[in-house]
């Protein structure tokens, strides 16, 4: 093996472990950033069938999981909320996941972790 070759195999592992920070560190800080965007979602908020759980049907038919800030006065209104797309664990995703379905009834459904809550309409329609 000739010590180019043999020089090579050496500094391809070297040059792989040195940038291996700065792609983690590029990494951690999108997942930060999409977590602390914040979105919103207007629809009516409705009672979940989990003890102290809420919902809220977007407009474009998503449903999403409530969790944080809501105000429980609030359901039958037509409401807005910001906050945030929840990701959770999937542990966490199996323990809800038959209630959320249920609710769901066969839309398309999300986490969302609300930072406030406004009204909008005191009803739905």
């Amino acid at each position: 093996m000739s010590s180019r070759v043999r020089f090579s195999l050496c500094l391809a592992p070297l040059l792989f472990l040195s940038l291996c920070p700065v792609v983690l560190q590029a990494q951690e800080h999108m997942g930060k950033e999409s977590m602390s965007k914040t979105h919103s979602v207007t629809g009516c908020l409705q009672k979940g069938t989990e003890p102290g759980g809420f919902f809220v049907v977007g407009e474009d038919g998503k449903m999403w999981e409530l969790s944080g800030k809501v105000d429980a006065t609030h359901v039958g209104h037509k409401v807005t909320v910001e906050g945030h797309v929840q990701h959770r664990s999937k542990a966490e995703e199996d323990k809800v996941a038959d209630a959320e379905k249920q609710e769901a009834g066969g839309k398309s459904f999300g986490d969302f972790h609300v930072t406030s809550l406004k009204m909008v309409s005191d009803s739905c329609h």
